[in-house]
C-alpha cells in the first residue's frame, strides 16, 4: 500500500501526515507513506483543497482534517 500526504505544508496537512503515520504505526501496517508538495503535482491529482490524502493512486479525502478514527477507516477500507 502506498499513502500520499497532498499539500504545501499548512497545519492542515502536516497533522493529518501526522495521523496517517500514528495510524500506520499502531497498525503495524506495511506501507510507504509519502508527502506531496508540488503545486503542479498536486494539480495533476484533481485535489483542489488540501489536505488531501491519495491511497494506492486514488484520491481517498481531499479539503478537510479527519478525525483520526476517519484516518483509520479510510486505510482500513483501502487494503
Amino acid at each position: 500500500m502506498e499513502i500520499t500526504i497532498v499539500g504545501t505544508g499548512c497545519a492542515k496537512c502536516r497533522k493529518l501526515e501526522e495521523m496517517v503515520r500514528e495510524v500506520v504505526q499502531e497498525k503495524g501496517l506495511e506501507v510507504s507513506v509519502q508527502k506531496m508538495t508540488d503545486i503542479k503535482e498536486i494539480s495533476q491529482t484533481g485535489i483542489l483543497l488540501t489536505p488531501g490524502l491519495i491511497i494506492d493512486g486514488k484520491v481517498k479525502l481531499s479539503g478537510k482534517l479527519p478525525t483520526k478514527t476517519e484516518v483509520e477507516k479510510i486505510i482500513e477500507a483501502s487494503k
